[in-house]
């Protein structure tokens, strides 16, 4: 007995020498390197040899679309379904109750291929092109639907903030999707988003921002230059934050100043003299000591004066209907200056000689002139 006590704790650490032995060693690798992947690398499509037997149980997905959809969802829906039906998933559009429903089958194999069908009716419920839907069956195609509805309250600043995001003809949100290689729908309370991961993920930070009335320009600026510093192959495993601006947050509040302004008094130690009561009024105007029929009459003699007075106005404003309109005066035409006379007899002997002219030709007196001429010549040669 003495002899197993003695020999079992030198035992148990013959043992724990040897586990220590054999725990292998972490090898030095930077860590930039396991965080990095190399460029051209995809990750391997998966196929029906990955999931031979198929799936145990059928899964489903509904969404409702609006009524406006409809028509464009009837056109395309063809394409649809033969879209879904290479990867075994079954479509259904129900006009009547206005959903749409995909479901998988019996030789469905890719369990994440419903996923991808639920999020491509989800895409053409909100306004999405099928021809942009259909990228979401891609394995290297994500999707991202931001609601942006209920960030803002007012409903003013809400469309200003959207149209701010959308950008003069639509140019802003261009320049965004060519910075994250991603396709952007905004439409009503949500904005569509369909691309690569890393591009969704910016997206979302923009269009969130942008409802924060931070402008989507600054963001837009930073993202053009990550760009560039992603192809430097020396920066990639530094901190670009020296490199990207640092936009400060001014918020100027005016202070809004009020409509009726109260101009304060100067300051006396007396008190504001007493109001008058009506009977002081009445004494100091002498009703007080009329009869009640006295009183009775001069209030019918106002109401009367008054009545009188609305009634000539009202004539007035009648009979500026019957007044006529002032009439323009009459120009009289001024009489031509004798100055600025034309001729006409002169300009009647002026087109009778341009007449009997011929264009290239020479007049009967010239002609007459040259004949004389020549003849003069002939004789001098004799």
């Amino acid at each position: 007995m003495a002899s197993s006590s003695f020999n079992g704790p030198a035992a148990a650490d013959g043992k724990s020498e040897l586990f220590r032995t054999k725990k292998p060693k972490p090898e030095n690798r930077d860590e930039s390197e396991l965080l990095t992947v190399p460029d051209g690398w995809k990750e391997p499509a998966f196929s029906k040899e990955d999931n031979p037997r198929g799936l145990l149980e059928e899964s489903s997905f509904a969404t409702l679309f609006p009524k406006y959809r409809e028509a464009y969802l009837k056109e395309c829906w063809p394409l649809v379904q033969k879209a879904l039906n290479e990867h075994h998933i079954n479509a259904t559009l129900d006009l009547i109750e206005g959903s749409m429903t995909v479901c998988t089958t019996k030789k469905t194999f890719d369990p994440y291929i419903i996923i991808r069908a639920r999020d491509l009716i989800k895409l053409l419920a909100r306004s999405v092109s099928f021809e942009q839907a259909v990228r979401i069956l891609q394995d290297d195609v994500a999707c991202d639907i931001i609601k942006i509805g209920s960030l803002v309250r007012n409903k003013e600043r809400f469309v200003k903030r959207r149209q701010r995001l959308i950008g003069p003809k639509g140019s802003t949100l261009k320049a965004l999707e060519l910075l994250t290689n991603c396709y952007i729908m905004v439409q009503g309370n949500t904005v569509s988003v369909i691309g690569p991961f890393s591009g969704l993920k910016e997206v979302r930070k923009v269009v969130l921002d942008t409802m924060k009335n931070i402008h989507p320009i600054y963001n837009i600026k930073t993202l053009m230059i990550k760009r560039e510093l992603a192809k430097d192959s020396e920066l990639r495993s530094q901190s670009w934050e020296r490199f990207l601006p640092q936009f400060k947050h001014k918020n100027v509040n005016k202070r809004k100043e009020p409509k009726k302004k109260t101009v304060k008094k100067e300051y006396t130690p007396f008190p504001p003299p007493q109001p008058e009561s009506q009977i002081d009024k009445e004494l100091a105007s002498g009703e007080y000591f009329l009869k009640a029929s006295q009183k009775k009459r001069q209030k019918m003699e106002a109401i009367k004066a008054k009545q009188a007075e609305a009634l000539s106005k009202r004539q007035e404003e009648r009979n500026k209907a019957f007044i006529p309109p002032k009439e323009k005066p009459v120009v009289k035409p001024k009489e031509a200056s004798t100055e600025n006379k034309i001729d006409v007899a002169a300009i009647k002997e002026k087109v009778k000689k341009a007449k009997n002219k011929k264009l290239g030709a020479l007049s009967a007196e010239e002609v007459k002139l040259k004949m004389e001429a020549d003849e003069k010549k002939k004789k001098k040669k004799k």
